[in-house]
């Protein structure tokens, strides 16, 4: 593949989807810190085309929202939308569910818009990865808020799991179609899980008190037959 080849309209769906449910959450954060509608379209912006901007930018193609008039434009209907409805309407767990299914939908289209530039499967999966979580890393960042990445919630994660099915199915020479679907439903299967039951990896320190604890146990085990032998001995 080539950086000629023209991406197919489902993946077109695939990026204004994205570029939508990524743009809702930047705005709501601005609105709920009771920012002007500028601050409000802007956080919209910048979260929706970031991790797209980013990833154009690293693999040499045309930025695609400079390019294409309906990505702007999704991300100032989500600011207005946001700013002529109450942020309660916004709150619980449907915006999560709708975040993850943006995020598995940008990481596929990532992977699968650097792999038709001649990117190799490996760089491509990060390129999903990136597309997918670096718009809400710079929406976090300009918010100064803790970014989801920093915490151990299933999140880069998802994107990673989308990513490489996306990439494996295309080297596969599977149909697109069928492997853009089962990559983006996998991924947003694994991050709903993360957000019902909050499943999340270990920590560095868990590992360490983990590690701990069994060079604790294997002590005492070591130490009881001695302690045993001095009671019975008295």
């Amino acid at each position: 593949m080539n950086g000629a080849e023209v991406l197919t309209p489902v993946l077109d769906i695939l990026d204004v989807v994205g570029v939508a449910i990524f743009a809702l959450s930047g705005a709501l954060i601005a609105a709920k810190e009771r920012q002007t509608f500028v601050t409000v379209a802007f956080f919209a912006l910048i979260t929706g085309v970031g991790g797209g901007t980013v990833r154009d930018l690293l693999i040499g193609a045309p930025v695609f929202w400079m390019t294409d008039p309906w990505v702007a434009a999704a991300c100032l209907i989500v600011a207005l939308l946001v700013w002529f409805t109450p942020t309660r309407w916004w709150d619980g767990k449907l915006l999560d569910y709708a975040d993850g299914l943006g995020l598995t939908a940008y990481a596929v289209l990532g992977s699968a818009k650097s792999l038709s530039y001649g990117i190799p499967p490996v760089p491509a999966i990060l390129m999903g990865i990136v597309t997918g979580t670096v718009g809400g890393i710079i929406r976090d960042v300009v918010a100064g808020r803790p970014s989801i990445i920093m915490r151990p919630e299933l999140y880069v994660t998802a994107a990673a799991l989308s990513a490489s099915l996306c990439v494996a199915g295309i080297w596969l020479e599977l149909p697109q179609f069928a492997v853009w679907t089962i990559a983006t439903l996998a991924g947003l299967m694994l991050r709903s899980a993360a957000i019902r039951w909050q499943l999340a990896l270990p920590t560095y320190r868990e590992k360490e008190r983990a590690a701990a604890k069994k060079r604790a146990d294997q002590a005492a085990g070591a130490n009881a037959p001695a302690s045993q032998s001095d009671d019975t001995s008295g």
